[in-house]
Formats: C-alpha cells, structure tokens, sequence
C-alpha cells in the first residue's frame, strides 16, 4: 500500500528531523486525535480503531520513528574517511564512498528537554507539536478543498518543498529553544511560520462552505487535549532524563588501582655499583 509506505518514510523523515523519541510519539498520537477531530469536515479521516492504532501508531509510525532514529544513531557515530574512490580497489566500495558524498558532512545531536528545563522550555515543545499538527492539517484541507488527488505533482511537490524548509527552520527553533545565548528565532523559521499561517488562512477562505460545519466544541477539546498530551509526554521524557542521569551518577566509580613502583633493583645483565667497585 503506497499510503503505508507514505506512513513509514515519513515518520522516517521527522525522526531525523526532531530526533526525539518522546516528541515524536506524541505528535503520532496526537495526530490519530486530529484525525477524529477532523473528520467531520475530512472524510478520508474516517478509520476503523484497529487502523488507526494498530497499523498506523504502532506499525508505520512506529517502525518509521525507530527508523530514523536509528539512521541519526548511524550519522552520530559515522567516522568520515576522506580516501579518494581511484584508491578503492573493490566496487561495492566505491559505491560506498559515493554515497557517502550526498550525506551530511558533521551531525549533531539534538536534545529538546533538559531535567532542569524550565516552564517555558515546555511551553516552547508543545508549540512545535501543536504547530506540526496545523502543518499537517493544511495538507490534507488544501488537498480537499481543490480537489487534488494524492499523486498530484502540486501536492508531491509541496510535501518536498515543506520538507526540505523544515529542516533548517526546526534547526533554528531548537537553538533558540535550548540555547540561552540566542535571544530570536532564526530567519528561516520565521519565514516558515508565516507560510504555515498563510496556508491555513487560504484553506479557511477556500473553505468557507466546508468550515461552516465546524464543531467548535470539537476544537476546543482537540486543542486541550492536545496541551494535555503534550505535557504527558514532555513530562515523561523529563522524568526518564532524569532516572537516567541518577543512574549514571549513583553508579560507583571503580578507581583505578595503580601499579607498585618498580624495583630499582639492576636489570638483567648489568651488574650493580658495588660488584662493580669490587671487580674493579
């Protein structure tokens, strides 16, 4: 099913982007509650629970998010050697080394939740969850509200578009997030906002016939359950943070025993000072 494959390389591509198990799996849920929110207004957010649990969280998204995690764990440890391909003698090598060409030159880590991170430092990742969820949602309203099909060179090409503005702007969301040295948001990310912003507002012009059936109660709940999830989350990759960081510390450190000191007996086949006044 090329909708499942959708699922799987996607999720694929926001674990690289967000590279934090505890986010993304609160974006994936959070996301299957959009979906219910929704789809009164979006027919094609209507599934079976068993779809959207179980092959949607669980196997696709789930899958997905493990995948690219894992490839950030590949990047993270990745020893570059800039060898030159004629010095390669096998082909598979060479292969290698070519594509090692169109992958990153450095990578870094990301962490979005410090154990001593403040009330803002939450506020601030329930903003990026929230703001993800509208993202995704102009995508499926846009898609609805013209009348385009998936396979829509409109509607591919602004996935790629999207994608490739996010990363750098959710790059600089997290400097300004976790570093206390920058004081504004990043170009890029301001710029993305404001096409978030934009989209949302041509979808809700476009749309007027289909946002008069608005269940406002429905949007009220669907935006304090997603603050409610997002603190849950938060909270628990804190918490786990945290019980790791005292399991490092409570951990005794082994000192290092250090060696006797070496006789200052003569080596072998030397003779001592004294042998040697008396064979004088």
């Amino acid at each position: 099913d090329v909708f499942a494959w959708g699922h799987f390389f996607g999720w694929a591509f926001k674990a690289i982007l967000i590279r934090h198990m505890g986010i993304l799996w609160a974006i994936s849920v959070m996301w299957e509650i959009t979906e219910i929110t929704f789809a009164h207004l979006l027919p094609n957010f209507i599934e079976c629970w068993w779809d959207a649990l179980i092959l949607d969280v669980i196997i696709c998204n789930g899958l997905g998010i493990w995948m690219g995690l894992k490839i950030c764990q590949i990047l993270e440890m990745r020893e570059y050697k800039w060898a030159s391909i004629k010095d390669i003698s096998t082909t598979t090598g060479k292969i290698k080394r070519a594509m090692l060409q169109f992958t990153p030159e450095s990578w870094s880590a990301i962490r979005w939740l410090d154990p001593k991170s403040t009330a803002m430092r939450f506020a601030a990742v329930i903003q990026l969850v929230i703001f993800w969820q509208v993202t995704e949602l102009n995508t499926f309203f846009l898609k609805h509200i013209f009348e385009m099909p998936p396979d829509h060179f409109i509607v591919i090409g602004r996935l790629i578009f999207i994608g490739l503005f996010v990363a750098p702007s959710v790059r600089q969301y997290y400097v300004y997030v976790t570093d206390t040295r920058c004081k504004r948001v990043g170009t890029q990310c301001w710029v993305y906002g404001a096409i978030m912003v934009s989209e949302a507002i041509l979808c809700i012009k476009n749309g007027k016939e289909l946002f008069e059936r608005t269940q406002a109660i429905n949007i009220v709940l669907w935006l304090t359950v997603q603050v409610i999830i997002s603190v849950a989350f938060v909270y628990l990759a804190v918490y786990w943070q945290q019980r790791q960081l005292k399991k490092v510390s409570s951990t005794p450190t082994k000192r290092k025993e250090t060696s006797p000191a070496t006789s200052s007996s003569p080596s072998k086949g030397k003779l001592s000072p004294q042998k040697e006044k008396k064979v004088k």
